[in-house]
């Protein structure tokens, strides 16, 4: 089920970011990009609808997805 960013709490989708990002790794080449800006890059992409957040009532998780558009 994708639920709605703007549905969330600010320090909650906050939390999910950050946790989906740490889950992620931290190698990104040369550059390191510090946490604050990739928690800002994946707000970008929720806002334009290039990601969304799904929960899974199997697993009971919720994950962030990249979508195909």
């Amino acid at each position: 089920m994708i639920v709605p960013w703007q549905e969330i709490a600010p320090e909650t989708l906050d939390n999910l970011i950050s946790e989906f990002v740490l889950r992620e790794g931290t190698d990104y080449g040369e550059v390191e990009i510090s946490l604050k800006h990739k928690v800002d890059q994946i707000k970008a992409l929720l806002r334009s609808g290039e990601a969304v957040i799904v929960y899974s009532e199997l697993h009971e998780s919720v994950d962030i997805k990249v979508t195909n558009r």
